[in-house]
């Protein structure tokens, strides 16, 4: 990367790729996500290390539960060995870690370790990692639209989220999974797939998108800083507006 690269504040990413990048090879699909894992752990060192302040990661989605008895049985166990490391990692990087998503759907060991992961890591302001477990962006805003309205008949919503009897987008925002974090400058989808699969559908409004072809487990420094560069040669737009 040049050195007058602006690096983005956050990125978003869709890790995909994991079970094609293992049939490729002739192996089972969950071996692609065991790869697709560890890559996860060193690229997340790379971001925070190219001074990335927001990483956001779409790990399973509210639709993966649809996949063989098999293959969710090997992620729920890789899960369950990652949100552990993740601690490590968390300690080591001051890196205060959220899991946006319904949680519920999980065996109660899951949910258990994502709370002790939150809590070890809520004092950490060194990097800001969310990771989308049980996630899809139309649920997402639903639930925060139940609790809206939940809180409109308690008589819990602040006036000042209303402007000429309109409902304000920075009150909304505060019911959704990323409440009080800032919008992906940048989302990159791996192997080759151009859609966004229910991710952060709000969130992504004013996003740069960059489509890689690389399946997720062959995404690397190189292919981030061709992403970075991507994202620097483009002129961002808001409303019309250059970003200066």
């Amino acid at each position: 990367m040049g050195a007058e690269s602006k690096v983005p504040q956050h990125i978003a990413i869709i890790l995909d790729g994991n079970g094609r990048w293992a049939k490729q090879r002739r192996m089972p699909r969950g071996y692609g996500h065991i790869i697709g894992c560890q890559n996860l752990e060193h690229m997340c060192n790379v971001i925070k290390d190219k001074g990335v302040k927001y990483l956001t990661v779409y790990a399973f989605s509210t639709e993966n539960w649809k996949r063989s008895r098999d293959e969710v049985e090997g992620l729920l166990k890789l899960f369950r060995q990652y949100l552990k490391r993740c601690m490590r990692s968390a300690k080591k990087n001051k890196m205060k870690v959220r899991i946006i998503g319904d949680p519920s759907a999980f065996p109660q060991d899951i949910q258990d370790s994502i709370r002790l992961l939150e809590d070890c890591s809520k004092d950490y302001d060194q990097m800001f990692y969310q990771i989308a477990m049980n996630y899809g962006s139309r649920d997402e805003i639903l639930r925060g639209v139940t609790g809206m309205i939940e809180d409109a008949r308690a008589g819990k919503l602040p006036p000042e989220g209303f402007e000429n009897g309109k409902l304000k987008e920075e009150l909304f925002e505060r019911y959704l999974d990323t409440a009080g974090i800032p919008d992906p400058d940048l989302m990159i989808r791996t192997s080759g797939e151009q859609r966004l699969s229910n991710f952060l559908l709000w969130q992504l409004a004013y996003t740069e998108f960059c489509f890689v072809d690389v399946p997720w487990p062959d995404f690397h420094e190189e292919e981030l800083d061709k992403a970075i560069a991507q994202y620097n040669s483009r002129d961002r737009r808001f409303g019309g507006v250059k970003e200066e």
